[in-house]
């Protein structure tokens, strides 16, 4: 039986997890909903630098169903990450073992990957701090909310460069580059992997343990 114990699960648009920042507000994350949250999702895919997620032009019913079926998925999980309420970052966690990527490198037990989208614009800066200062690391420590997670696996494509060094700020040591075949086609991608130590170490930098838990 696969290992349900890394993706926090729940109802669609509701809130599986939470982290009160203090003097940086709260970051949320939200189980995908493909439909009320559609709207949403086609105004970003669509926007110019959305173009390695492949699905630009899909129409709003495709694009429902592209999530319905991720929302039926055990081993895929769609996430909406929000800022004070605010809609920031599309988040994807699945089960390396049952995805393509599995074919480019060994996947571990406890390996679990991560597909992140920076959708909203946001404000420049909020508390006086970057947005990627906080929900960065908020995403990371998210990702690793469930026990069974020992390490994330990271695959951004090798030409999306602004996703490249996101993963890098982010903490993730790249671990070459690799080729598979997506369901968008052949990737290259850059391999990275960002141990739940290595996380620790990152979130206690930046005064996240402690601060957040799940909502169930």
């Amino acid at each position: 039986m696969t290992d349900q114990t890394r993706l926090l699960t729940g109802d669609r648009g509701g809130e599986v997890w939470r982290a009160e920042l203090p003097g940086a507000g709260t970051v949320t994350a939200h189980v995908l909903d493909p439909v009320a949250d559609v709207e949403l999702l086609h105004e970003w895919v669509n926007r110019p630098h959305a173009g390695f997620w492949g699905l630009a032009g899909l129409s709003r019913e495709d694009l429902t169903a592209t999530y319905a079926f991720v929302d039926s998925l055990p081993t895929h999980h769609a996430y909406l990450v929000r800022w004070d309420g605010e809609p920031v970052v599309l988040v994807q966690l699945y089960h390396p073992e049952d995805d393509p990527v599995s074919t480019a490198y060994d996947a571990q037990p406890g390996d679990l990957g991560l597909h992140f989208f920076k959708g909203g614009d946001g404000p420049a800066e909020r508390y006086g701090v970057q947005p990627w200062a906080v929900v960065g690391p908020a995403v990371l420590a998210f990702a690793f909310a469930e026990p069974g997670t020992e390490r994330l696996v990271a695959e951004p494509d090798a030409g999306n460069r602004a996703a490249v060094r996101r993963m890098a700020a982010f903490g993730f040591e790249p671990a070459g580059t690799v080729r598979f075949e997506s369901p968008q086609g052949p990737k290259e991608a850059v391999l990275a992997f960002c141990t739940r130590e290595r996380a620790a170490a990152l979130l206690t930098e930046a005064g996240l343990v402690g601060a957040h838990r799940g909502a169930r």
